[in-house]
């Protein structure tokens, strides 16, 4: 790196180090952006801070609780939605436990992914993908909640029938660890490789949209409860995310050169859960001012956020999960095959994932040996999700991929930063029970935004291809179509499956009722069975996206593992023959300390210009 091509990427219009201003988009400078050549545009792309740079420690932490506000919403409403299935519906302590156990458990995976995994700036997020095959399998006549669990009058959260109840329920988690192995195999073995030759755009596709449209009955439900409140949210939402984005707010500031002044902020970018927050505020006015109904019964009760009664208050100061918090884990036949089914859709989303944050981060494309090891840690936080009990796993979430593209710092050291916040933040109990207190139709209204971005980004995946071709048309209509019309009849005809074996009974009820297994499959299987070329199914795009390095770094060794562990074993030659590690041999290695040792030498030239930027 030079000093000059340093110059030119701290150039770039979305991120200036004049008071921290992130995305300053000013009007006059649009006029001469659209005028520059390709070469300056490309310039501009370049992340400020790339994979192996470290931020200054006030702006890591800046970007940090941004990355972890970016999550929130996703991470929260897992445990949400599942609370229907498992019982908990009228138990808010509970439910504040499963939320910071959730937390808990996405730090320790995103920690684990950016250090030992594919060591690139992604956070570990709950998944949605195993949120249908879960409910799908509480849905089932033997898992089904009976009806006195849902008469909040008659429920006693303390009462041994009860704790039973929702207790047997979780310890379905078995089936996510047994599930979570078959990834950790994919992984580490190098047969991820061998699956993703079978899997393109056209499977993807209906896949990752389908987990989005399967959800329509929690966001409508919930948002249903009181529509007025629910269309504020998703209004303020759309307002903030769509049309303020853009729009700078001045605030106080301080430097040692200019001292006290004011600086501009894209605010609504740097605070996705506004929204939500101002919402939230609305409807605390509205109880404590008694607007809203007391009476269960009445319509818009749910807008009132004492409706969990103390759950706050009783919730303890500290609280620590850990493995096995709700006994000891059960497996079930259907469950596992569903959750599968899930996983697989889980791994193909991450590792298009992978590929985006190298470019966003300034990364070359991930190795083979990156990428198996980054779907093996994610088969590990997935395992330890399960053996935590929080009714889910873990995945690459693909919102904090697009927050690299705003902030232009692809640093892991703030991913990193921001996986030790939500550990931390998952041992503090009354931390997770703050969020029982979101009022039902608040939620309704941040998952009508959520669900129907993750169905379009779904339906995205089709850029690559040729959709003027009838072929891609008739596989990914009929994909989709089916998955809607079979889980709809099956849902109302329980009672036909029955092939006299209570096993394959329910591994058939859960497969058939879970709507990305069903769109995945026809994809897949069409896809790479009705003749179409390469260019057509969009392959040949995904290869060109993988070679592209104009962004990015000159080397790999952004994917070495850390504390000198692939030194170690480039000098091992049985090494290679792993296909996790990443072996370069003696050559590389002597290679590679050359390079390490002149780009130390201007790294200190490097970190010099961008203090002196970042005092200015």
């Amino acid at each position: 790196r030079t000093s000059i091509s340093i110059k030119n990427r701290l150039k770039n219009f979305s991120f200036s180090f004049k008071g921290v201003f992130f995305n300053d988009q000013p009007g006059e400078t649009a006029g001469k952006t659209r005028g520059s050549s390709r070469v300056e545009e490309d310039d501009r792309n370049k992340p400020v801070y790339s994979v192996t740079d470290v931020p200054p420690w006030y702006l890591c932490i800046i970007l940090a609780f941004q990355h972890y506000l970016t999550a929130f919403g996703g991470i929260i409403a897992v445990p949400l939605i599942l609370s229907e299935g498992l019982c908990l519906q009228h138990d808010s302590l509970t439910q504040s436990r499963l939320i910071n156990s959730m937390f808990f458990v996405c730090g320790l995976s995103t920690v684990m992914q950016v250090t030992f995994g594919i060591r690139l700036p992604i956070l570990q997020g709950s998944t949605f993908a195993l949120v249908t095959p879960t409910m799908a399998m509480l849905s089932t006549p033997e898992w089904k909640c009976p009806a006195w669990t849902q008469n909040a009058s008659i429920v006693n959260t303390s009462s041994p029938l009860y704790i039973e109840e929702w207790q047997t329920r979780l310890r379905l988690q078995g089936s996510i660890m047994v599930a979570s192995l078959l990834q950790i195999l994919l992984g580490f073995s190098g047969l991820i490789g061998f699956l993703m030759r079978f899997i393109g755009p056209l499977t993807i596709a209906p896949t990752v949209s389908l987990i989005g449209l399967s959800l329509y009955d929690a966001a409508g439900t919930k948002a249903g409860s009181h529509w007025g409140i629910a269309a504020m949210t998703t209004v303020l939402i759309i307002l903030f995310s769509q049309y303020l984005r853009l729009i700078p707010v001045p605030l106080p500031a301080y430097s040692k050169i200019k001292g006290l002044h004011t600086s501009k902020f894209l605010i609504f970018q740097i605070m996705p859960v506004c929204p939500l927050e101002i919402s939230w505020l609305i409807c605390y006015l509205l109880t404590i001012s008694d607007v809203l109904p007391s009476d269960p019964a009445q319509y818009g009760h749910l807008g009132r956020t004492d409706v969990m009664g103390n759950a706050v208050t009783d919730a303890s100061w500290f609280t620590l999960p850990y493995p096995g918090q709700w006994g000891t884990p059960t497996v079930s036949l259907a469950g596992v095959i569903g959750i599968t089914a899930g996983i697989i859709c889980s791994i193909a989303e991450s590792v298009g994932d992978y590929h985006a944050c190298a470019r966003l981060s300034g990364a070359p494309p991930p190795p083979k040996h990156a990428i198996s090891r980054g779907i093996g840690v994610e088969g590990l936080g997935s395992l330890l999700a399960g053996s935590f009990g929080t009714g889910n796993g873990t995945t690459s979430f693909s919102e904090n991929v697009a927050a690299l593209g705003i902030t232009k710092v692809g640093s892991r050291t703030v991913i990193l930063l921001s996986g030790v916040f939500m550990i931390f933040l998952g041992m503090l109990g009354k931390f997770g029970a703050i969020f029982t207190t979101i009022p039902t139709p608040v939620i309704g209204g941040m998952f009508l935004v959520m669900f129907g971005v993750i169905t379009a980004a779904g339906i995205a995946n089709l850029q690559s291809t040729d959709m003027n071709s009838s072929r891609n048309i008739f596989v990914f209509g009929f994909s989709m179509f089916s998955a809607i019309a079979i889980p709809n009849w099956i849902g109302k005809n329980p009672d036909f499956i029955d092939t006299g074996v209570k096993e394959v009974d329910q591994v058939l009820h859960v497969l058939l009722t879970t709507h990305m297994f069903i769109g995945g499959f026809f994809g897949c299987l069409l896809d790479n069975t009705a003749p179409g070329t390469k260019r057509e199914r969009g392959l040949l795009t995904w290869d060109k996206m993988d070679t592209e390095d104009s962004n990015t770094l000159e080397t790999e060794e952004v994917y070495d593992l850390p504390f000198g562990i692939t030194s170690f074993l480039s000098s091992r030659s049985w090494a290679r023959y792993i296909p996790f590690c990443p072996w370069k041999g003696n050559t590389s290695q002597h290679k590679s300390e050359d390079s390490n040792m002149l780009q130390s030498q201007g790294n200190e030239g490097i970190h010099s210009e961008r203090s002196e930027l970042a005092l200015v």
